[in-house]
């Protein structure tokens, strides 16, 4: 009986149902029969498939598939073109490798696996079916020159990524090392305790300290705790390898790091400091360390002082520390200030040496004369250098009694040499104030110039409103104008142009004012004054002479006196 196209379709449709279920899975199938180097499978479908022994292997007791036994394969097509199933055990071997490793990776647990080749950028790991790849900076926690030893052996790792459609795995042989590693410190940490003493070697030095072994766990001994003096390196203290005595100073329990110390197990030199270091005692140092604030002086082993740039030099007051004093210079010092608590001593350089201040006022008593160069002209006055590199000030208002500051400090120039009175030493303040107008007489004081003198005048300057002239001591010369109407009683002779400078000339005083510190001179009121005397004298004895007569006669008595 033939089939009818209904039943044709209905055994196409069986076949197909059972093509989209079962092909790209991994099925149980029956070992029917080994032929030469095949194995001959049956998955349960019309013809059996075919595998070659060597995808097998060996089982775990060294043997080899036989008739009868059951294997998982991986069912790639139902049918060939020679009508046989396609099937593969590699195949089955990878989808159970990822399988198993989803569940491993998905409860974050180390997978076994066996390092079998090199790859750009890393190695080919094989975890029992499925190929991983484990990065070159993933093999171990420092950088591994020869991974030799590594290759072909079992061992744990992590698996970092997985993507089962790209059929890709990472895997990390470092991150199960530190796992380890974190444990095994953890476990050694909880032997340890803050304060005890223990021995342990060196293995590295960097800048700022040591790390030192202490059995599997390393703490760090930083550069301060090696000493209680200064040290500039570790080096200078310690070597790799050497084997030391340290004290476990503190146990971070979140970083699980160990900070160690030397110095703890020696005495503090700083017990008692007090008392070995007094206020105002004279003690010698040597420079250990200059800043640009001062400089550190090492009293004794682990005991140092700071020298304030302030209280380095009395005079060098804006120098750098390096320029007064040098590294490992024995230096005799003063203490100034200790404070215990903070560790701090204060000392004093220039305490040590004499204040030249002192030394210049009982040198140079206040009144006595000094000599000195310009060092330098300010708005305030003249800074003059003087001994023991101290310097002091001429105020403007101390340079000259006539001329105003801003003009008289006009005739000094830096490097000149001058003479000055010494007017006040504040030797606290270190301040020497010098006065160059009172090495002369104030000529305004007493009764030096008064009104209806006759004084003598050198003319200095012809004007056309006038001439200036000076009079008085060489040493406090004073000035004066006197204006076109004082040159003469007679109009005709009111012109500037009849004197030359150079020429002296009798004048009288006119008006002193010494608040201003002005004396007014007048020609025409000393030949009024004469002219008055002359017919005071002359007059009554001659009424019916004339006036020139008169004044002739007085001005040959006059002549004749003299």
């Amino acid at each position: 009986m033939n089939p009818s196209r209904n039943d044709f379709a209905a055994l196409l449709d069986e076949q197909m149902a059972g093509r989209d279920m079962m092909e790209g899975q991994v099925i149980h199938g029956k070992v029917v029969g080994i032929e030469k180097d095949f194995v001959i499978i049956d998955v349960g479908l019309k013809t059996e498939g075919r595998i070659q022994m060597k995808e097998f292997g060996t089982n775990a007791d060294g043997s080899q598939p036989k008739v009868g036994d059951t294997v998982e394969v991986y069912l790639e097509r139902i049918e060939n073109a020679m009508g046989e199933a396609v099937i593969s055990r590699d195949k089955a071997r990878r989808e159970e490798a990822w399988t198993r490793l989803e569940v491993v990776f998905a409860d974050g647990q180390p997978v076994m696996g066996t390092i079998v080749g090199r790859v750009k950028g890393g190695f080919t790991v094989d975890l029992g079916g499925a190929s991983a790849f484990l990065p070159g900076s993933q093999v171990d926690i420092r950088p591994v020159r020869d991974v030799g030893p590594l290759m072909g052996k079992e061992q744990p790792f992590a698996i970092l990524k997985m993507d089962r459609p790209r059929g890709n795995i990472v895997v990390s042989r470092r991150a199960i090392l530190e796992e380890a590693r974190a444990e095994q410190r953890t476990e050694l940490v909880s032997q340890l305790a803050e304060g005890e003493v223990r021995e342990g070697v060196v293995k590295n030095i960097t800048d700022y300290g040591a790390f030192v072994d202490l059995g599997g766990i390393d703490g760090l001994l930083h550069v301060t705790d090696m000493s209680w003096k200064r040290v500039s390196h570790p080096s200078q203290v310690l070597a790799v390898g050497d084997t030391v005595k340290v004290q476990i100073v503190k146990i971070n329990p979140d970083t699980q790091r160990i900070s160690l110390g030397m110095k703890q197990l020696q005495a503090d030199p700083w017990d008692g400091v007090d008392a070995k270091y007094p206020v105002g005692a004279r003690y010698t140092g040597r420079i250990t360390n200059i800043t640009d604030y001062g400089a550190f002086v090492e009293l004794e082993a682990g005991v140092e002082g700071l020298v304030h740039v302030s209280e380095m030099s009395w005079t060098k007051k804006n120098a750098h520390p390096g320029k007064i004093v040098s590294t490992s210079q024995e230096v005799d010092v003063i203490v100034l200030d200790v404070d215990a608590s903070k560790r701090r001593i204060s000392l004093g350089l220039k305490q040590a040496q004499a204040n030249p201040w002192e030394a210049f006022v009982q040198a140079h008593p206040i009144g006595s004369e000094v000599e000195g160069e310009v060092k330098n002209a300010t708005e305030f006055g003249l800074f003059i250098g003087l001994d023991n590199d101290i310097d002091g000030m001429v105020h403007l208002s101390d340079i000259d009694w006539n001329v105003a500051g801003e003009e008289a400090i006009q005739r000094y120039k830096k490097g000149d040499m001058v003479k000055a009175r010494v007017l006040d030493v504040d030797v606290e303040k270190e301040r020497v104030s010098l006065g160059i107008k009172q090495l002369g007489g104030d000529p305004m004081t007493g009764d030096s110039f008064r009104k209806g003198q006759t004084v003598t005048v050198t003319v200095t300057e012809v004007t056309s409103g006038g001439i200036e002239v000076k009079f008085g001591d060489d040493a406090t010369p004073m000035t004066s104008f006197i204006r076109k109407s004082d040159l003469s009683r007679d109009r005709a002779e009111q012109r500037p142009e009849r004197f030359a400078v150079g020429d002296r000339i009798d004048a009288q005083v006119t008006n002193v004012d010494k608040a201003a510190r002005k004396v007014s001179v007048s020609i025409k009121a000393l030949e009024m004054a004469d002219e008055k005397e002359a017919i005071e004298q002359f007059g009554s004895q001659d009424s019916g002479a004339s006036l020139g007569d008169i004044l002739g006669a007085a001005l040959r008595e006059k002549a004749s006196k003299e």
